[in-house]
């Protein structure tokens, strides 16, 4: 957990900060699969370094992972769910971004793929990655943002 002192002196945990990215790309969503614990597929994305916005990070982050430059369309949502990462607490706050190109696994990918809908691995999805993946198609079916509290 990150940590710091109130003026009281005890010590104040905190969550990390964390971007993802929702690489819309010829018609299918590019995805991760990660080399490093927890297994599976995964949006592009990562840790917010100190002194670096949230847009810089995930635009560096889909960068290292994919090979692509991507440009941010829209911030999606934050998903805060203390249960989201069996790690440790995480808060993501995810983009929806387009880019061109051939998404290629570097970094901490194994391998980078753009997945048409019906091919999405939904079961094979990393953190809670199922979960803000069903609501950005709902999102883009229906226009519907999703509901706070995830």
């Amino acid at each position: 957990m990150a940590s710091g002192q109130s003026r009281q002196g005890r010590v104040i945990l905190t969550p990390f900060l964390t971007v993802d990215a929702i690489i819309e790309l010829r018609g299918g969503i590019v995805l991760i699969e990660r080399k490093n614990p927890p297994p599976g597929w995964a949006l592009p994305g990562g840790y917010v370094e100190y002194g670096e916005s949230v847009e810089k990070a995930v635009v560096r982050e889909a960068r290292e992972e994919t090979g692509l430059r991507i440009r941010l369309e829209e911030q999606f949502h934050v998903y805060s769910d203390p249960r989201r990462d069996t790690r440790r607490h995480n808060v993501a706050v995810v983009f929806i971004a387009t880019a061109s190109g051939a998404p290629k696994g570097g970094d901490d990918a194994r391998n980078a793929r753009c997945f048409a809908q019906q091919e999405i691995p939904f079961d094979d999805l990393a953190f809670d990655h199922s979960r803000i993946l069903r609501d950005y198609l709902a999102y883009r079916k229906s226009g519907d943002r999703p509901k706070t509290g995830g």
